[in-house]
């Protein structure tokens, strides 16, 4: 885990934060996790990689419906 910054300004470090989240009730833990996290801004190179995944697997829906459709003639 990271380090969280508390409203105070102190540094909270992973075992601490693993000890409080260990001691919270089930309600209080859905709770604290739900905080918002905002969408990741993506770079060059991993657009690329995004958008390839989807061409590909665009191409590969392709080849199972033509081999579905071959397969049953």
């Amino acid at each position: 885990m990271t380090t969280v910054t508390a409203g105070n300004h102190e540094r909270i470090d992973a075992a601490e934060q693993n000890l409080v989240l260990s001691t919270l009730e089930p309600d209080q833990l859905a709770e604290a996790k739900k905080q918002h996290v905002p969408r990741r801004r993506l770079k060059g190179a991993e657009l690329v990689v995004l958008w390839a995944l989807r061409v590909y697997l665009l191409f590969m829906i392709a080849v199972v419906v033509y081999q579905a459709m071959a397969g049953t003639h």
